[in-house]
């Protein structure tokens, strides 16, 4: 049989290890936050991009409809 001392050793130690633990969670949560909202960011510089290739090509086709063929 364990003894008073010998369980609280052990509590002590597995509060210790679950302390770490979060820690490293937490952690790995931000840098994964970091990444998102990296990833985010790009999705939005992206999309704004293809507007604007949109808008240009657009702009292009009415310029071709605006010639006439002779």
């Amino acid at each position: 049989m364990q003894s008073v001392e010998e369980k609280i050793a052990q509590v002590i130690e597995k509060v210790r290890s679950l302390k770490e633990e979060k820690s490293a969670v937490e952690k790995r949560n931000m840098d994964l936050e970091e990444v998102l909202t990296a990833k985010e960011q790009e999705i939005e510089r992206l999309t704004n991009e293809k507007i604007a290739i949109k808008t240009q090509i657009e702009d292009l086709l009415k310029e071709l409809d605006g010639f006439e063929l002779k």
